[in-house]
């Protein structure tokens, strides 16, 4: 397991970029953490390492948002569905098993439909704008 303490939302959005630096193809993150925990925000910073132009927004109320840069970036939020077999009726299959990386906010609501090589981060909101972020399962290399 790997823990990091940011102090700002730029913080989080570089150690995003250095999460991001180092996805592959076929990555899947299963983010966790309460309502302003900093999920979109850390995606931000990983879309941007994964050469995304676009402006990244929760995707709360469309569930799944898809970004084209050196792969595709879904990034989807399952706050609102009911549960697994709501999530694999979105086709979510080809994205999470696909060429490009996904991130799934709210994650603890389908944990058991996730491959086994899921990253798993896990968001806590300090004292004003600190994060403590900690990442498990992760086998893609050092973050530094």
């Amino acid at each position: 397991m790997l823990t990091f303490t940011t102090h700002s939302a730029d913080e989080t959005i570089a150690l995003g970029e250095k999460i991001g630096s180092l996805l592959k193809k076929g990555d899947v993150i299963a983010m966790q953490g309460t309502l302003a925990a900093g999920k979109t925000t850390i995606t931000k910073g990983i879309a941007k390492a994964l050469g995304v132009s676009d402006t990244i927004t929760s995707p709360t109320f469309c569930l799944i948002s898809e970004y084209s840069g050196k792969m595709p970036l879904y990034h989807m939020d399952v706050y609102r569905l009911e549960g697994s077999e709501d999530f694999i009726n979105l086709g979510t299959d080809d994205m999470i098993y696909g060429n490009g990386v996904s991130i799934i906010e709210w994650s603890e609501k389908i944990m058991d439909e996730l491959p086994k090589k899921t990253i798993l981060l896990k968001i806590t909101p300090g004292n004003g704008d600190e994060r403590t972020i900690t990442i498990e399962n992760w086998n893609n290399g050092d973050i530094k």
